[in-house]
């Protein structure tokens, strides 16, 4: 059974093209990822790992229960 998200996928995707963009303008870039995580009622942190990951094109990371570890 997959972990559920405490985002939404639609705002998961906005958050982040929204964060990409707003990083491309030198004047916009410093505290880009605060102001909007704040603007839509998102973790900062949450919002910075999701920025990473489309920047570096790496998947997300998989989460597993200590069910799922200790099954191994």
């Amino acid at each position: 059974m997959a972990a559920l998200r405490g985002y939404p996928d639609e705002l998961r995707e906005r958050a982040t093209r929204l964060c990409i963009e707003a990083r491309k303008d030198a004047a916009a870039r410093t505290g880009a990822i605060r102001r909007i995580a704040d603007q839509l009622d998102v973790h900062p942190e949450a919002l910075r790992s999701w920025v990473k990951q489309a920047e570096t094109g790496s998947p997300p990371r998989s989460r597993r229960t200590r069910a799922d570890r200790s099954a191994r």
